[in-house]
Formats: structure tokens, C-alpha cells, sequence
């Protein structure tokens, strides 16, 4: 699917608000796929579609992820993390795009999770630092993020869960693995960061 198809089909889909933040989320991607050597096309079409879903009701994310393989535990968490793996199931279901590593990016951008390939390391790192994006650390992660692909999503694990922890949030355990896996990339394989 060619870039400008997909934006036209997104954008009715968000509020202005949401559309401007998917277009900032596809322009850091792509550099982001310069930078580390991945390809352009698949990170620019996983960033337009991250979001498809964000705003589907709840009902229907609920249907959907009740009647697929997607995991049902998702549904004893906040909806806010349904849309990724919804939207990896209708960008199939409803334009063909059966890409599986856009797929995996898709689905797994808001929580990340153990052993994100590059894309997927790389759509979940551009809608947490897309030039839109201010809250405290992030700066830090966007610096980090020129030189050190993991390390930067390390990072925006790390400070994702100590939001949530201060905000007496459940916490996805793909969130938890993520963390851990990224911990253990950053530091040769023995898990213990700074060592």
C-alpha cells in the first residue's frame, strides 16, 4: 500500500489532535529507519497505522479481541492498551496488509515486549519521542535515541513504568518483559544494568 493511500484511510479515523501526532510518529520513524537500517517503507506504514484503531468503540475492540487469537487477558487491563493488537487484526481484516513484522510493530507499540525486532523497537520508540511528546525524560530518550536504539528503548520502558507505578497503575506484563529483555540487551546479556 502505497504511503498516501494509507494517510487518507487514517485520518478519518482520528481527531486532529491524534492525526498530527501520527504524522510527527511516521516522520521519526522514518528516521529512525534511516539511522538504524531498517526499511523505510514498513516503519512509515506501521507509524500511519499505530493509531487506526485508538478511537474504534469498545465494544468492538472488546468483540474483536474476544474472537481472535489475541490474547484475552488483554480485557483485565485499560482499553488505552487494546488498540495496537486490534489494529494489528483489521489492517489484515480490512485492506490486506498481512505484513507480520508491521503487525508485531503495531500491536506491540504501546506496551512493547521481549524481543522487539528493530521495527518494532523503532515504531515503539517514535510515538514516544515524535517532536510532539513533552514530559519529563524524554529529551534524554530523544538524545539517546541517535546513537543507541536499544538503550533509548530501555529507557522510555523504564520511565513508562515508573509513571505507571507512581500512578498505582496494572502494569501489562509485556511492559514488564519488555523492560526486562531491554535491561538485559543494554548490558551484554546479564541482566544487571550498569554491571
Amino acid at each position: 500500500m502505497k504511503i498516501d493511500e494509507a494517510i487518507r484511510i487514517v485520518e478519518p479515523h482520528l481527531t486532529r489532535k491524534r492525526f498530527e501526532h501520527t504524522l510527527r510518529v511516521k516522520d521519526t520513524a522514518i528516521d529512525l529507519a534511516r539511522l538504524y537500517d531498517e526499511s523505510i517503507e514498513k516503519a512509515e506504514l506501521a507509524a500511519v497505522f499505530h493509531d487506526y484503531c485508538k478511537y474504534r468503540s469498545l465494544d468492538e475492540m472488546e468483540r474483536i479481541i474476544k474472537t481472535t487469537s489475541l490474547p484475552k487477558d488483554l480485557l483485565n487491563f485499560h482499553h488505552e492498551l487494546w488498540h495496537g493488537p486490534v489494529a494489528s487484526i483489521v489492517i489484515d481484516r480490512e485492506y490486506g496488509i498481512d505484513d507480520g513484522g508491521i503487525k508485531q510493530a503495531i500491536y506491540s507499540h504501546t506496551t512493547g515486549r521481549a524481543n522487539m525486532s528493530k521495527l518494532e523497537m523503532i515504531i515503539f520508540l517514535a510515538d514516544y519521542i515524535e517532536p510532539g511528546r513533552d514530559f519529563p525524560g524524554v529529551v534524554d530518550v530523544r538524545e539517546v535515541a541517535k546513537n543507541d536504539l536499544v538503550l533509548a528503548c530501555w529507557m522510555a520502558s523504564k520511565n513508562t513504568i515508573s509513571f505507571l507505578m507512581k500512578k498505582n497503575a496494572t502494569i501489562y506484563p509485556d511492559t514488564f518483559y519488555a523492560y526486562n529483555d531491554l535491561t538485559k540487551r543494554t548490558n551484554g546479556g546479564n541482566g544487571i544494568y550498569g554491571k
